[in-house]
């Protein structure tokens, strides 16, 4: 589920859509949360479907941890990357504001945390936009995510969180523990998914 204070915009014909600010988003806000309703395709699953389902799939959809593949019922599934994102992924599931979000700017993310199975080629705009993700840059940085995570959960009870209710409980506890023993911090790296390249071999030679 996305932040309830966004829309879709139609950019141009290269990039297609991508989701907005409607309002003010302050730094530490959560911007997405896994609900109940996000569809959840098991590898298994993904292989059963024809080639054109599969490029859907791939198209709108992360793989999580465990391998599965994500697609969200609502927009949050057109969000688009930028190697200067304003928003990322949390060990805790939740993607959370890195910084403030003014109202027009477009909400983006850190697709180098989605489990790519292979090397995507991006031209994000940002000064310091890496070309290319590759399925490796999660070694690479996400020490440097996890500080920008740190610094803007400190903001997480000071600004308003309308999807707070959506975060299960046990998550809430994981939270809680941070705050309580900020030793306890649960990395971003908790997210990947090591079975990654071979899902993907598995997947081509079933496509074969």
């Amino acid at each position: 589920m996305i932040h309830p204070k966004t829309t879709l915009r139609f950019i141009d014909e290269q990039v297609g859509y991508g989701v907005f600010a409607t309002e003010a988003i302050p730094k530490g806000s959560i911007v997405y949360v896994k609900d109940s309703l996000e569809l959840v395709v098991s590898p298994t699953d993904y292989l059963l479907h024809t080639a054109e389902m599969r490029d859907v799939i791939e198209k709108y959809s992360y793989i999580d941890e465990h391998g599965n593949r994500i697609i969200s019922w609502d927009f949050a599934k057109y969000v688009n990357h930028c190697c200067n994102c304003n928003t990322i992924s949390t060990g805790y599931g939740f993607e959370i504001a890195i910084r403030d979000i003014a109202a027009g700017e477009q909400i983006t993310d850190e697709y180098g945390i989605f489990n790519l199975d292979q090397p995507m080629p991006v031209c994000c705009g940002a000064t310091d936009c890496r070309g290319t993700i590759f399925p490796d840059d999660f070694e690479r940085y996400y020490q440097v995510w996890d500080e920008k995570i740190q610094a803007a959960m400190q903001h997480l009870f000071q600004v308003e969180q309308p999807l707070l209710p959506f975060v299960d409980e046990a998550t809430r506890r994981e939270v809680d523990l941070f705050f309580e023993q900020p030793e306890r911090y649960k990395s971003v790296y908790s997210l990947k998914y090591n079975g990654a390249a071979q899902l993907n071999g598995t997947a081509l030679k079933r496509a074969s």
